[in-house]
């Protein structure tokens, strides 16, 4: 089969799309034929070298990548013969091997991909959605409220956008240059600006009429998040999330005394009962159209390409490989 393979800790051309062995499910799993896989943030990280949250340092040569859809081709030893041939998604958690034809996982990993979603919208969900439901359970969303949503032309930004549109909020997306403004607009935005204008926050609060922010959702950090938080009134919140959360909590970033909150995956694993059912939740919430994933495919082969423009911020929605 043909797979992208590390073999180097580097730049994004160290990935090599090359021909392997097909990996051989063992006791209890599964080996999936791939349509779609997903491609994250932490993924250049650990193609970089750095560990980041991986418990235990990446061996190389690795086939990177943690999120997989589907048909189940084959079976492992004491596997169910109930899956076999069906449509699955599955976030592999820092099990490597996603950039692939094939790839194996755990079958207690899978879910059958609902009627009617596709392999990559599937993909976008089983990661990026659950992680977008799990920060939504302190955002306290509802009429009356007004979030601001840095970087809302990503995967998870766009789904935060459209959860409080059906929320019934006012909702500020902000995004870099104006194609991506006007995605953020389209995507339902009542105000989308563009933050690499210096005079956004004055913009915003024009647009808003006097109104403050009542919560910033920022996955992103840096100068923008910190404009977003001068914008919240005096019972305003600031929830943080992703790398952004990592940096506040070793001692970098923007805290502000009060108002920010740390939103890191085991805090929203709990409160949600387990990633297996915020990977359920969001797969529902897709199939039943109340959320839409916005996608970014790149062939597989091009998986160097889609980390270049991924670190670049030159990708809108979530970045999906696709064999």
């Amino acid at each position: 089969m043909r797979a992208v393979r590390l073999h180097t800790f580097g730049p994004a051309e160290n990935l090599r799309h090359e021909e392997v062995a097909d990996p051989v499910p063992g006791p209890g799993q599964v080996l999936v034929s791939v349509e779609a896989a997903g491609v994250h943030l932490l993924d250049t990280a650990l193609r970089e070298g750095h560990q980041g949250p991986a418990p235990t340092p990446t061996v190389l040569p690795t086939v990177p990548g943690r999120e997989i859809a589907g048909v189940v081709e084959a079976l492992g030893e004491g596997t169910a013969d109930g899956w076999l041939g069906r449509r699955v998604v599955a976030h592999l958690g820092f099990a490597p091997g996603g950039y692939a034809e094939r790839a194996v996982t755990d079958a207690g990993r899978l879910h059958e991909i609902p009627a009617g979603l596709d392999p990559a919208r599937a993909v976008a969900m089983i990661g990026t959605g659950r992680t977008a439901l799990g920060i939504l359970q302190f955002a306290e969303l509802g009429p009356g409220t007004v979030a601001v949503i840095p970087a809302a032309a990503g995967g998870i930004g766009t789904l935060l956008v459209q959860c409080a549109r059906n929320a019934g909020g006012t909702v500020v997306g902000l995004a870099g240059g104006p194609e991506k403004t006007a995605l953020v607009a389209a995507n339902g935005a009542d105000v989308a600006v563009d933050y690499t204008d210096t005079a956004w926050p004055a913009r915003v609060r024009d647009r808003l009429g006097g109104r403050d922010a009542t919560v910033v959702l920022d996955g992103v950090g840096g100068d923008v998040a910190r404009a977003a938080v001068g914008l919240l009134g005096p019972t305003g919140r600031h929830l943080v999330f992703g790398w952004s959360a990592e940096g506040v909590r070793g001692g970098k970033g923007h805290f502000v005394e009060g108002v920010s909150r740390s939103v890191l995956g085991p805090v929203m694993i709990e409160k949600a009962g387990g990633l297996r059912a915020l990977e359920t939740r969001a797969l529902a919430e897709a199939a039943a159209g109340r959320l839409d994933p916005a996608v970014h495919r790149f062939p597989l082969a091009e998986a160097a390409a889609a980390h270049r423009a991924l670190e670049s911020r030159a990708t809108v929605g979530k970045v999906v490989l696709v064999p």
